[in-house]
């Protein structure tokens, strides 16, 4: 099932399995933005990363004295969210806790995705709701697959402000102490299959707070993320997409003990309080 947003001058797509963006379009050109999900490459779209972002040390984490089994990215993305709220221009998406995810992640919890629509922007909302009376320990984060329909170093990104990118390898798809510093070229970063030989770009810092994606060095999207302080970017060689994902929280590092209280970047969210984090992709 999908469900549909419009207003004069975009068009957004989601499908209720993972609340996930599957088009956001422009409706004069009908040109798409979203990566149509071929599976011979990858066959999602935008999916959610919750209740964790990135793998897990042994697919696991231990929680006072329990352990429980959770797959990289969580849960969140493969499940039904029920529609809860629509206008013409707005739609919101929840996913309740229940016995099903009780045996993955002992939390009583509420995760709201809100789209809703600006000219020819599109907001991407998060609200994570505690209901329980325990701390509530998570990550989230987006997973966006931008469309590149011409050839891949037709592209590049531009950060800004300026910065060199410091980013951390996977090892085993945990995170390792082994870094490399990417150099801009005047904030530019030009997209090459070959920045990806070891996997995806995992920053846990960046300054910038926007990036745009260029074409022919013109710029042809504002991907902006002010709420969240982690970022991986990601593509698969041949593939006609970039991912641009913003996280709060990361995969384990190597070295880490499993006890989720302790992990690096993990957020915790007090008993009867709730989290928003919002992200935006505005066509230009």
């Amino acid at each position: 099932m999908t469900t549909t947003i419009s207003n004069s001058e975009v068009t957004a797509t989601i499908k209720h399995k993972g609340a996930e963006l599957i088009s956001f379009l422009k409706n004069g050109t009908k040109k798409e933005y979203i990566w149509n999900g071929n599976p011979e490459y990858w066959g999602k779209h935008s999916p959610i990363l919750f209740p964790i972002v990135g793998t897990l040390k042994d697919n696991c984490y231990t929680y006072k004295d329990k352990t429980y089994h959770l797959l990289r990215h969580g849960f969140a993305r493969d499940m039904e969210f029920e529609l809860v709220y629509k206008t013409e221009n707005e739609a919101t998406f929840s996913l309740v806790s229940n016995q099903e995810t009780n045996e993955l992640y002992p939390f009583i919890f509420e995760l709201q995705i809100i789209y809703k629509l600006f000219q020819s922007e599109i907001q991407i909302t998060y609200n994570v709701i505690n209901y329980g009376l325990n701390t509530m320990l998570y990550s989230i984060g987006g997973h966006p697959a931008l469309s590149l329909p011409n050839q891949f170093e037709n592209y590049s990104l531009n950060f800004c402000p300026n910065e060199n990118l410091v980013s951390y390898e996977l090892e085993n798809d945990l995170l390792s102490d082994k870094k490399t510093t990417i150099t801009l070229d005047e904030s530019i970063l030009p997209l090459t299959y070959s920045l990806f030989e070891k996997d995806a770009l995992i920053f846990k810092e960046l300054q910038s707070k926007q990036i745009q994606l260029l074409e022919n060095n013109t710029p042809i999207l504002n991907f902006k993320f002010k709420d969240f302080p982690n970022f991986g970017i990601w593509t698969k060689r041949n593939a006609a997409f970039i991912c641009l994902e913003p996280w709060v929280g990361y995969s384990d590092l190597v070295s880490a003990n499993g006890n989720i209280e302790e992990k690096e970047g993990i957020q915790k969210l007090e008993s009867k309080t709730s989290k928003e984090y919002s992200f935006h992709i505005e066509i230009l």
